[in-house]
């Protein structure tokens, strides 16, 4: 891959990331602008509790698709090298935290990473879905579940599989999840941070 067609794959990885799925199912299907309720995110969490379950859904399938494709773009001048689809991946998710249908604004990257991480390594993909599960039905708060995937990830990778290049993408990543999560861990340390209604700290809300 020349530094030509990586470019070119790079901008067509951050136009597909950069389709605000929430933002524009919220305006075309429910009149509502989702950057106004909420937390003003356009990721999946937001959208679950400003619109409904069928469009959080809907968005959390769109923002994976947008990293699995926004990936393959590695592979559109013929086979690449592995790599390659990590870092032509982070236009995706570019794209999707600073989309320029909406002013340079998005989601906090977990879901379109998440989409990246399952072309360039299903392995890790399956450890950062393991972890975010068993968090939220542990803690019932998605955003302790997104924050300890990420972490999951750079430390098996740089420990385990010893993959330095997800393993310094990953350690990056994770620094930018938490800091988009400064509001939530603000509010988990005050105890005030909002709970998905199951998992033992919902039921322990409720006693």
């Amino acid at each position: 891959m020349t530094i030509f067609h990586f470019i070119i794959s790079f901008v067509l990885a951050y136009l597909f990331g950069s389709i605000p799925s929430g933002y524009w199912i919220g305006k075309i299907f429910y009149n509502k602008d989702i950057l106004k309720l909420g937390s003003g995110n356009i990721g999946t969490t937001n959208t679950f509790r400003t619109l409904g379950v069928f469009p959080g859904v809907m968005v959390l399938i769109i923002d994976l698709c947008k990293g699995i494709l926004g990936a393959s773009m590695a592979n559109i001048w013929g086979n690449a090298p592995h790599w390659s689809y990590m870092v032509v991946g982070l236009g995706a998710i570019l794209g999707h935290t600073f989309s320029m249908w909406i002013g340079f604004k998005g989601g906090k990257a977990v879901a379109t990473s998440v989409g990246v991480l399952l072309l360039y390594s299903p392995s890790m993909f399956t450890a950062a879905v393991i972890a975010f599960l068993s968090s939220i039905l542990l803690t019932s708060m998605v955003s302790i579940g997104s924050m300890l995937g990420f972490t999951v990830v750079t430390l098996l990778s740089a420990f385990w599989l010893h993959d330095w290049l997800l393993a310094i993408i990953a350690l990056v990543l994770t620094i930018f999840v938490f800091y988009r999560h400064r509001g939530n861990i603000s509010r988990i340390l005050k105890g005030t941070e909002s709970k998905v209604p199951f998992g033992f700290g919902y039921w322990l809300s409720k006693k």
